[in-house]
């Protein structure tokens, strides 16, 4: 059943029938689906069908220039119109509408159990050796500073894509940061804080944006790659502090856990995400 979930990940834009799938878990096709459903508590179709949705909201919310036809083809629909009507169905809004003024808190709470599920059953294997130490340059970085419920996170995403655009900021010539201040698991989502941070070659002027200017410090730092869905991020914060930390002998310097985004979803599919951690040391 893992096997078909990776599966999935790596041919979202193919063919994914019960058929199909119940070929690649090598079990019968007329019972794959109840062992699918009874596994995950959803069932594979539909799992199917959520992650294409998630993969073409991002690209109506992140990604402008696509058109809804090729959005509605890359999710599996013969048509636009084919495609708006389950979009609607499943997230109560049509495609168009969605791109406009996207629901973020109906789209999230969608979303949650799918995230949970793949959490819960998905796993990231490092190894110690998969963590450096690097001398971090000192470097300058733009901000939109999100304040408040990471439900709302996409929303604030949305504006920095928009003022990365316009200041002509794009992730080819300006890498991106996140800093992290809070564990998601243990805040209270009105307090929740998250960088959007994007590397500038000087400070930013006072803006309607509210972008602020921000260092990330040289200093040491352990770094580790972390390659897949955000939805196994955690974990691979969690390996570097309670595995790899503890027997390092390093001491965690006063300033917060930070990433740099190196590829970014849906420009490649979540499985191919890749995301540098860094914890900053003495």
């Amino acid at each position: 059943m893992l096997k078909v979930l990776h599966y999935i990940d790596q041919h979202l834009e193919e063919d994914l029938s019960v058929e199909s799938l119940s070929e690649v878990a090598a079990f019968s096709k007329f019972h794959f689906h109840r062992q699918f459903s009874d596994y995950f508590g959803i069932a594979a179709i539909r799992y199917v069908q959520l992650l294409r949705f998630k993969k073409a909201a991002h690209t109506l919310a992140f990604r402008e220039h696509r058109q809804v036809i090729d959005i509605a083809l890359e999710s599996g629909y013969e048509s636009s119109e084919a495609f708006s009507r389950a979009f609607k169905k499943s997230l109560g809004q049509s495609p168009a509408h969605f791109r406009k003024q996207p629901q973020w808190t109906t789209w999230q709470n969608s979303y949650l159990s799918l995230h949970h599920m793949r959490e819960q059953h998905m796993s990231v294997n490092h190894q110690l050796d998969d963590v450096k130490i690097i001398a971090f340059p000192a470097t300058r970085i733009a901000v939109l500073e999100h304040r408040g419920d990471p439900v709302l996170l996409s929303s604030s995403i949305q504006k920095f894509i928009a003022w990365r655009k316009q200041n002509k900021l794009p992730p080819a010539i300006s890498a991106t940061f996140n800093l992290i201040y809070d564990d998601l698991e243990n805040c209270i989502p009105s307090q929740y804080r998250f960088d959007l941070g994007a590397a500038v070659p000087a400070p930013v002027a006072e803006n309607a944006a509210g972008i602020v200017n921000k260092t990330i410090p040289e200093g040491s730092c352990a770094v580790l790659r972390h390659t897949g869905s955000d939805a196994l991020l955690g974990a691979s914060v969690r390996f570097l502090y309670s595995q790899w930390l503890p027997q390092s002998g390093a001491s965690l310097r006063d300033f917060p856990l930070f990433l740099q985004r190196l590829s970014f979803y849906p420009d490649v599919p979540e499985h191919q995400m890749t995301t540098d951690i860094f914890l900053p040391l003495n």
